[in-house]
């Protein structure tokens, strides 16, 4: 019988994209196998495929947690944005994300827009191939009405239309991005923000970030240079943020944001910037 503890690295994937949140799949593993080592050796043994039952049980736990989220979101300080991943940094493989396409940080918002079982089924079903009558165990509802619940993700997810661009196109957007910033040259900023952009910043209540989007390719422009105005001493590395092109900010060597970019073309559309603290422990 397979190792149930080679499964965590499997586990930890899982509850990432259905929470937005690494800490969160985190408690979410450990609560797994809290509840597979209290079962007794002989009811540990009669369940054949350890993955799939650890599986079902980790996709229950989120389904949970993501029909409570929303009550925590209302209390939640400003806007809330999913917890960016760097790149592994050669530590232990069972804790990396593997860093793909449905980990963008474009994709994580839609998923976030979705409903909890809309988001179990699609990421169970389209992103880690389970049958929807495997699905149907932890959502608790049958393979027909988890096939309706996936194609309705699929269709938010077109409705919404993240760009996918390549990401060495993306890298010299940000590039330029990061450029025009540390120089305060607004017109270079106008010319690579779509007009229509967005900026949405999350600090949580625990630092100082604009509580609602900043929209307007313009308005963003002179947020931006307003910015490195009054912050002289902000450093602007560049960095792989969810597997894309992005900006880790620093102050006195401590990092003190994380910038997500949706570029389409040889525009930005969106910017996610995260500061809160508490989303930024695998970044110090």
């Amino acid at each position: 019988m397979r190792d149930p503890e080679n499964e965590r690295g499997q586990l930890i994937n899982v509850a990432y994209r259905m929470l937005g949140s690494l800490a969160d799949a985190e408690d979410v593993v450990q609560e797994t196998y809290a509840r597979w080592y209290a079962m007794s050796a002989a009811d540990q043994a009669a369940i054949g495929v350890p993955g799939a039952w650890l599986t079902k049980v980790a996709s229950r736990i989120c389904l949970d947690q993501l029909r409570s989220a929303r009550v925590r979101r209302e209390r939640y300080v400003g806007e809330w944005i999913p917890e960016p991943v760097p790149e592994p940094d050669g530590s232990d493989p069972a804790d990396r994300i593997t860093l793909d396409e449905s980990v963008s940080m474009a994709f994580l918002v839609v998923l976030d827009a979705m409903t909890p079982a809309e988001r179990v089924a699609f990421i169970l079903h389209d992103v880690f191939r389970y049958s929807f009558a495997e699905v149907a165990e932890v959502a608790g509802r049958s393979p027909a009405a988890c096939r309706q619940l996936a194609s309705s993700a699929r269709r938010r997810i077109a409705a919404a239309g993240p760009a996918v661009s390549p990401a060495a196109g993306q890298a010299r957007v940000v590039r330029d991005f990061k450029r025009a910033w540390q120089a305060k040259d607004i017109e270079a900023l106008l010319g690579l923000l779509d007009p229509g952009a967005v900026l949405v910043a999350d600090g949580g209540g625990l630092v100082t970030a604009a509580l609602r989007p900043i929209e307007g390719g313009e308005q963003i422009a002179r947020f931006a240079a307003g910015l490195a105005e009054r912050a002289p001493a902000l450093r602007l590395l560049e960095g792989t943020v969810n597997g894309e092109p992005g900006l880790i900010t620093q102050h006195d060597g401590v990092t003190t944001g994380v910038i997500a970019f949706e570029v389409d073309g040889d525009r930005i559309r969106r910017i996610w910037s995260v500061r809160n603290p508490e989303k930024l422990r695998r970044w110090l």
